[in-house]
C-alpha cells in the first residue's frame, strides 16, 4: 500500500482512520484464513498494540508452527517462515486493508479490517479443514438455491441416461416431453429464486 493511498484511511502509520473501509465479504474471510501463516500472524497481532517488527511476528509463527518454543527454534525455521511472510502473506494481508505493512521498515501493525478475524482467531486449534468446513457451511447458508438446481441437473442427467437405456417407463415417453420438463423446472426454480431475492 503506496503512502498516498494509505493517508486516505490514517493520519501515518500506526495514525488513527479517519474513514470506515467497507466489510469483506466471509468468502474473502474464510480465504484469508484457510492459510495457516496467515492465521497465525493475525493471532500474533490480535495481542499486540501498534507497531511491531515483521521480525517478531516470523520467529512467533515459526514457534507455533514448529510446535515449539522461540528458544528452540532453528535458523532455518525462522528463515523458512520469514520468507513466505515477506513475500507473500503480508502484502496479501496488507493488499486486502487488514494490515499496514512498511516493507522497507519490517514494521506490521493491525489494519482497519482486522477486527473482522477476530471472532475466528479465538477458537484455539482452528485448523484449515475447520476453517473449510465453516466456509462451506456458510456459503450454503447464504445461497439455499445451489441444492435446487443440483437436484434438478441430477434428475435430468438421470432421465437422459434412462430414456437413452431405453429403460420404461422412461423410454416411452418421448424426448421432447422430458426437456420441456425439465427447462420448466428450471425456470419454475429462477422465477422463485428471483421474486424472493426482491422481497
Amino acid at each position: 500500500m503506496s503512502a498516498e493511498s494509505n493517508s486516505a484511511a490514517t493520519d501515518g502509520f500506526g495514525g488513527t482512520e479517519t474513514e470506515h473501509p467497507e466489510p469483506l465479504s466471509r468468502d474473502k474471510i474464510f480465504h484469508i484464513l484457510q492459510t495457516q501463516r496467515r492465521r497465525y500472524a493475525l493471532r500474533y497481532l490480535k495481542g499486540t498494540d501498534g507497531p511491531v517488527e515483521m521480525r517478531d511476528v516470523a520467529e512467533q509463527v515459526a514457534a507455533w508452527e514448529n510446535d515449539t518454543t522461540l528458544q528452540a527454534l532453528t535458523s532455518d525455521e525462522r528463515q523458512r517462515v520469514y520468507i513466505a511472510l515477506y513475500q507473500s502473506h503480508l502484502p496479501k494481508l496488507e493488499s486486502e486493508g487488514i494490515i499496514e505493512y512498511e516493507k522497507s521498515r519490517g514494521i506490521v501493525e493491525r489494519g482497519p479490517l482486522a477486527d473482522q478475524f477476530d471472532p475466528y482467531l479465538d477458537l484455539p486449534g482452528k485448523n484449515a479443514e475447520e476453517i473449510e468446513r465453516a466456509a462451506e457451511s456458510e456459503t450454503d447458508d447464504e445461497d439455499p438455491w445451489f441444492s435446487y438446481y443440483r437436484r434438478i441437473t441430477t434428475i435430468g442427467v438421470l432421465t437422459a441416461a434412462a430414456a437413452w437405456l431405453g429403460v420404461p417407463p422412461v423410454s416411452l415417453i418421448p424426448d421432447l416431453v422430458w426437456g420441456v420438463v425439465l427447462v420448466a423446472a428450471f425456470a419454475a426454480v429462477s422465477i422463485a429464486q428471483l421474486l424472493t431475492s426482491e422481497t
